[in-house]
């Protein structure tokens, strides 16, 4: 049996009845799933396509791998061929096997930040290796590694690596024969800071030898609930991945690869909920604020990183006594114990009422 760490979000259970319990209902702002509609442009392309009968292509259609490479290019200055983009049935699974899709073997190192999405841990157990959390590679010494994770920006802290500290990261990897994979799944939602992607010029100098950039459509096109994301970078690693996921049988359904190539041709709906969040947060932050929490990084994505000098789990109930369910920050590493991850994507009405309770 592979041990793993218990599922964090079920440790909430007590405090989302408390929050529920609120006069006015809950304020869910713990997960971070968009609750804004389905682009029509996805809705009309998974409907066209959804009479379709045979097996999808693992590798993607040709128009979706087309549509990544574009929206790469256009959207964040990186050139990739389309033969080296794979689609993958959301992101979280990605992370989840990639170190066994990558023939990590047991007792190697997994490297991730201190403080990460968990699913870099859980990756790791599922190969059999040791995860090993830390924001500093030269405590590994000379050791060799077959991983490391970089997220930027950070889920959860909001914050952006960089292009001098990405270079730094790519360079100590190629010289050890690692495999830098980037999570940047909020690469559009730079607020303070311009994220970028580890493919980028100024960051891989002109090669993405040993280099995977992961990215989604949940936050940008609101479509968590396709399960829709893509990998792309290293043309011999994408077709190691695809090989493996080929027998695997992990193929993204075909409607959806095609909502995903509509959604990924189309800038105009993505600015359009880039600036949902953006009022969202223009309100919540301040509030917060005036509440007695500090808000810490958060330069981008879809988190305010918030402290008030308490226990997180503290800050979770008493955020939850005024019908606020927010996330401790203990559930993305131990450095996390002194705050809490507040999420910019409920409702309008939502965060508003949010806003009224904080006062």
């Amino acid at each position: 049996m592979i041990a793993l760490p218990d599922f964090p979000w079920d440790r909430l259970a007590p405090y989302q009845e408390l929050a529920r319990a609120h006069p006015g209902g809950i304020v869910d702002l713990s997960v971070g799933t968009p609750v804004d509609p389905v682009p029509p442009v996805a809705r009309q392309a998974l409907s066209a396509a959804a009479d379709s009968p045979g097996y999808p292509l693992t590798y993607g259609t040709p128009r979706l791998r087309e549509a990544a490479a574009g929206w790469l290019r256009r959207r964040h200055g990186v050139v990739v061929d389309p033969a080296d983009v794979l689609p993958t049935i959301g992101t979280k699974e990605l992370v989840a096997w990639l170190p066994t899709l990558l023939g990590v073997r047991p007792g190697e190192r997994v490297v991730f930040p201190a403080l990460a999405y968990p699913t870099y841990d859980v990756g790791a157990r599922l190969a059999g290796a040791e995860p090993y959390a830390t924001d500093g590679l030269l405590s590994l010494g000379p050791e060799r590694v077959p991983l490391v994770w970089v997220n930027s920006p950070s889920n959860p802290t909001g914050r952006v690596l960089p292009a001098e500290h990405l270079r730094k990261v790519v360079a100590w990897a190629r010289e050890r024969g690692a495999v830098v994979a980037s999570d940047e799944c909020y690469i559009e939602l730079g607020w303070e800071d311009e994220p970028l992607s580890v493919l980028h010029p100024d960051v891989c100098e002109g090669s993405h030898e040993g280099l995977l950039a992961v990215h989604s459509l949940s936050k940008r096109s609101n479509l968590a609930g396709y399960r829709a994301g893509f990998v792309a970078g290293d043309p011999r690693l994408v077709r190691r991945l695809l090989e493996v996921r080929k027998h695997a049988g992990m193929i993204v359904p075909a409607p959806v690869q095609a909502a995903m190539t509509a959604a990924l041709d189309d800038d105009a709906h993505a600015d359009e909920q880039r600036e949902r969040y953006a009022r969202r947060r223009a309100v919540l932050r301040p509030a917060l604020e005036r509440a007695g929490w500090r808000v810490e990084h958060s330069e981008a994505g879809l988190y305010l990183w918030a402290a008030n000098g308490e226990d997180c789990w503290d800050q979770v109930r008493a955020l939850a006594s005024r019908g606020i369910l927010v996330a401790p920050g203990e559930f993305y590493g131990d450095a996390g114990r002194g705050h809490v991850r507040v999420a910019i994507t409920a409702t309008d009405e939502r965060v508003d009422a949010a806003v009224s309770r904080l006062q």
